[in-house]
């Protein structure tokens, strides 16, 4: 839907029909309805809007209404971003995520989302109350954010906005229940052809105490953006403190740009372990941390696990065959067939790497990275996978032949790092998985690096 459309229909869709005086005279306040939702009491507010507790009422369902502030109704951006916001909680769809119910358009205009009902309390407040928490509360913590923000990923979206007071407490026992709110900033990073955009590139969002340098710069904005945030939140649980503050928002931005990341341990009483994770993921270089919020949570408990216990995982480096696909489609491609298509095929293509013994390190979007360590089967040779990725694009080039879609392979051998994890071998990081330093195209939608030819070609 364009802009222009979602505008259109909050503006004129307002139901019931009220004149443009009674619509001006029109609040939402306690007592008033929202739908079927009678507005109870105001719980919060903040500058884009107000949150209601309010009750079905037939069914007597208690929810909160958040409603965006009518004076912001006329403004296209506040609309879309509002709308938005919406559109992303329930597209990720995850329990650590504040779930949404219904959406409609009050009386004067003004919109609004229903959503579970929250306790008010905040892991900000928790802090506050705290001061800090020990390194093990603080991964009980952090581990269901992890979780939140790993579906958000993998759904294309980052949230851009990760602080304390925006992680809801619904339950402080051991381990705490927590929810993820305020999607109201995120970025889309794979829109589909058409889908409204709210950001521009350059545009610096977020809040200066978690803020990536990449935000600050007005750069590329990716997961390595959350990533970023979780290690700042994470030095704030350790140790009650932001790791760069000022009274100067200014002072604090140039902190993320240039200073050290300091150490957790020199402030409060934190093994020395952890403060390699913090640093990993507070690096200015966004490719040199975490590749995923799960890699930062296994790597927090390895650094946490004490040192006369067996390790809970093994890591190593090891050689590695890999396959990068990516399905593509034309700009302002509308066909639904066509998305129907390019799912279809990446699911089939997940389906053949995995039943070949590849390990799926990466799915976003419409790309994926399938890997195969070359020393779990050293019978099998670089120039038998360089085949099947070539059969493997063939076939899915066959399945997009009646579409608008095409699909494009790449193929790589260097190192990954690799962790026994419960499930398995897991990919950590390591050089392939930063694919945007070797991915080459060619015409043919089949491509391979200088690395692969030299390997596989005589």
């Amino acid at each position: 839907m364009e802009d222009t459309s979602i505008t259109h229909f909050l503006i004129s869709d307002s139901s019931p029909r009220l004149t443009r005086e009674e619509r001006a005279a029109w609040r939402a306040a306690p007592g008033a309805l929202a739908g079927e939702y009678l507005l109870q009491a105001v719980v919060g507010t903040g500058g884009h809007g107000t949150v209601y507790q309010a009750e079905h009422r037939i069914l007597r369902h208690r929810a909160a209404v958040k409603v965006l502030h009518s004076h912001l109704n006329d403004k296209d951006e506040m609309l879309q971003r509002f709308v938005r916001e919406a559109q992303l909680i329930n597209r990720i769809r995850h329990p650590n995520i504040v779930g949404i119910y219904d959406f409609g358009v009050l009386p004067d205009g003004s919109p609004y989302y229903v959503m579970e009902l929250l306790p008010s309390r905040t892991l900000n407040q928790v802090l506050q109350e705290q001061i800090r928490l020990s390194p093990d509360r603080a991964l009980e913590f952090l581990a269901p954010i992890c979780a939140a923000l790993e579906a958000a990923h993998r759904a294309g979206v980052v949230h851009r906005d990760l602080k304390a007071s925006n992680v809801a407490v619904v339950s402080d026992a051991h381990p705490p229940q927590v929810k993820l709110l305020d999607f109201g900033i995120a970025k889309i990073l794979h829109p589909e052809p058409g889908e409204p955009g709210i950001t521009t590139d350059g545009e610096r969002l977020g809040t200066p105490h978690a803020m990536a340098p990449e935000q600050i710069r007005g750069g590329v904005i990716g997961p390595a953006t959350d990533i970023y945030a979780l290690g700042a939140l994470l030095f704030r649980l350790l140790t009650g403190d932001h790791p760069f503050s000022s009274a100067n928002p200014l002072e604090i931005e140039r902190m993320h740009l240039e200073a050290p990341v300091p150490r957790p341990s020199a402030r409060a009483p934190v093994p020395t372990t952890v403060d390699a994770v913090v640093q990993r993921c507070m690096d200015k270089e966004s490719d040199r941390r975490y590749p995923s919020a799960s890699a930062l949570l296994a790597a927090l408990r390895e650094a946490l696990a004490p040192p006369s216990s067996p390790a809970p995982s093994h890591h190593r480096s090891a050689p590695a065959f890999v396959i990068h696909a990516e399905a593509t489609l034309p700009l302002g491609n509308d066909d639904d067939d066509a998305y129907t298509t390019v799912s279809n095929v990446l699911d089939s293509l997940e389906q053949e790497l995995c039943e070949k013994g590849f390990i799926l390190a990466e799915q976003m979007g419409m790309a994926l990275l399938g890997v195969r360590l070359l020393d779990a089967s050293p019978s099998l040779k670089p120039e038998e996978l360089l085949a099947f990725a070539r059969e493997l694009h063939q076939r899915a080039q066959a399945r997009v032949a009646d579409s608008r879609a095409s699909v494009h392979l790449c193929v790589h051998l260097g190192q990954v790092d690799t962790r026994q994890g419960p499930g398995g071998i897991e990919i950590t990081g390591g050089p392939l998985t930063d694919t945007a330093g070797w991915i080459v195209r060619d015409a043919s939608g089949f491509a391979m690096t200088p690395e692969t030819q030299r390997a596989c070609i005589p």
